[in-house]
């Protein structure tokens, strides 16, 4: 957490997104997944990931154009920023599976365990990791399915293209990739 907590633009972006008072909100994925990845490589340059993730869970509105007007605030709030808003309650019929119960149900069904993490703050600007899967695999440079990415052909492919187009290898060069549970590289 002091990772984060003594890194003052990320603390930036995690206090601009706490703005919207979202339920149940986390940013997560790449954003926290790159700053162990770069500081275990010993980069003295940050990864830029392509986005900035924030999802929250609000059953009540599920409007695709409350996103964007949700990012629209973000935007104006850090203009430099490449936020991505997604509401996790209707997430779940873009992805073709069942209902997510929360954020963190939904951050448990991410393709990897490195990427499966999620930080926000709370009222007293306390930092919160959730880590469905936990974080050995992240700090031991670990890229593997999740359990729900195990389950299916359909979802194991998707996790091997997403290893191919994603490039973390190439970018991380100390990370172990596997495939179901066989390490590939």
């Amino acid at each position: 957490m002091k990772l984060i907590e003594n890194d003052e633009r990320m603390m930036e972006i995690i206090k601009a997104a706490s703005q919207l008072s979202l339920p149940d909100w986390w940013i997560c994925a790449g954003f926290v997944r790159s700053k162990i990845w770069d500081t275990l490589h010993g980069f003295e340059n940050r990864t830029d990931p392509p986005d900035i993730d924030v999802i929250y869970y609000d059953q009540e509105d599920i409007s695709e154009k409350t996103e964007k007007e949700l990012e629209a605030e973000l935007k104006r709030i850090l203009p430099d920023v490449p936020w991505s808003v997604k509401n996790e309650a209707r997430m779940h019929v873009k992805n073709h599976i069942e209902p997510y119960t929360s954020a963190e149900d939904a951050i448990s069904k991410f393709p990897e365990t490195a990427t499966a993490l999620g930080v926000k703050i709370d009222k007293n600007n306390n930092l919160i990791l959730t880590a469905p899967w936990g974080v050995d695999d992240v700090i031991n440079l670990e890229l593997k399915p999740t359990p729900f990415f195990k389950e299916s052909k359909e979802r194991a492919a998707i996790y091997r293209e997403r290893v191919i187009k994603k490039n973390w290898k190439g970018i991380w060069d100390k990370v172990n990739v596997y495939q179901l549970n066989d390490r590939i590289d």
